[in-house]
């Protein structure tokens, strides 16, 4: 799980998510239609929707750009049909890597996943070779400071979650899917900060990996959440705090 949290701080502080803010959206709006689609448009009632909306309004989306998109979704406008499905590969170091991803054309998606995975020592997987190490489940990451364990715990226990770990000065808290509002809420009303809040797919187990392999899944990932038909990236690796520095310098 550690990899999760450390990837997730990395691209905070290298400014990723401003410096792809176009993507973002990009990937965000998809993400929108797809669930207005799948579960209707009013996000009372589509879990999944409530939450990318969530998300777009973390990364200061226009509503204009929401209401579109849902419309979209539900077909109150005309908008492109796009497929869902997952990739699963193998990366440097045998990290067991999903990808999903959202497309209206599955051919040219699985051609430009194939290129970036070959030009960075990866390679795909045959379907469920890796995604049985994988488990759906909410995740949030609570910074240290100024945030008492017990009383994190007492909070976190209380709506719903499974576990709480301190990891590198952070609280990593996980529960079943099902909790993540519940668990959100009790968060926002007891004033505790969530670095982050997701629903995400977290390894049961995890692959330590340094030196060139570790540079190489961390550019491979790069690459791969620079696609716009991918959505997200999720593996397996564990990187050390001083091998994740010395490759992101």
């Amino acid at each position: 799980m550690s990899g999760h949290s450390k990837w997730s701080t990395i691209k905070r502080k290298k400014g990723a998510l401003d410096a792809m803010r176009g993507k973002i959206f990009t990937k965000l709006i998809r993400e929108i239609t797809v669930a207005a689609k799948m579960g209707g448009g009013d996000p009372a009632g589509n879990p999944r929707l409530r939450m990318a909306i969530q998300n777009a309004k973390g990364a200061n989306m226009p509503q204009d750009n929401v209401t579109r998109a849902i419309s979209k979704g539900t077909g109150d406008m005309e908008g492109v049909v796009y497929e869902e499905f997952t990739y699963e590969a193998y990366g440097p170091g045998g990290v067991a890597i999903l990808i999903p991803v959202l497309t209206e054309n599955r051919n040219r998606t699985g051609s430009e996943v194939r290129h970036i995975l070959s030009r960075r020592g990866g390679n795909l997987a045959e379907p469920n070779a890796v995604a049985w190490n994988f488990e759906k489940k909410a995740f949030f990451l609570i910074p240290g400071e100024g945030v008492e364990e017990d009383d994190l715990l007492e909070v976190v226990l209380e709506a719903g979650a499974d576990n709480l770990e301190p990891v590198d000065g952070n609280f990593e808290v996980t529960s079943e899917p099902e909790a993540y509002e519940d668990i959100r809420a009790a968060l926002e009303k007891s004033g505790i900060p969530a670095k982050s809040a997701e629903i995400t797919m977290l390894p049961k187990t995890t692959v330590k990996i340094e030196g060139k392999p570790a540079e190489q899944m961390l550019r491979l990932i790069e690459a791969l959440e620079d696609n716009d038909d991918v959505q997200n990236v999720y593996a397996n690796f564990d990187i050390s705090e001083e091998e994740m520095a010395k490759v992101t310098a």
